[in-house]
């Protein structure tokens, strides 16, 4: 696995994670201080304002796991990635997403979502 797939892992486990204490430690461990996230529905600076818009995320959608859709591509501080949210019992994804994202040092300084695929 990339070092890129790695962070990757580690973000979506975010998405993951219902417990927001440990959400948190999981952000604070893999973000910059000066994070920022956007996507077509949201837009949040900060990792408690992100760990917060997870959290709403999971109680729209519960029991929801979100899945790398492949490996991720990356150049200099720059990546992309595609991914799933799969519903218990259901093959086909509720959403998919293409996340572009900033690295620095080595952590997670923005991302910018697309949705390729909306829940109905």
């Amino acid at each position: 696995m990339s070092h890129i797939d790695s962070t990757v892992t580690r973000y979506l486990e975010v998405f993951n994670e219902p417990e927001a204490d440990r959400r948190l430690v999981l952000i604070d461990a893999l973000c910059t201080d000066d994070y920022a996230y956007t996507d077509p529905l949201a837009a949040v600076r900060g990792k408690a304002a992100f760990s917060d818009l997870v959290g709403v995320v999971q109680k729209q959608f519960p029991n929801v796991t979100f899945v790398a859709a492949g490996p991720a591509e990356a150049h200099h501080d720059v990546a992309r990635f595609r991914w799933n949210a799969m519903a218990p019992g259901i093959t086909e994804p509720l959403a998919v997403g293409f996340d572009v994202v900033t690295l620095a040092d080595g952590r997670i300084r923005t991302v910018v979502g697309f949705l390729d695929k909306a829940p109905g």
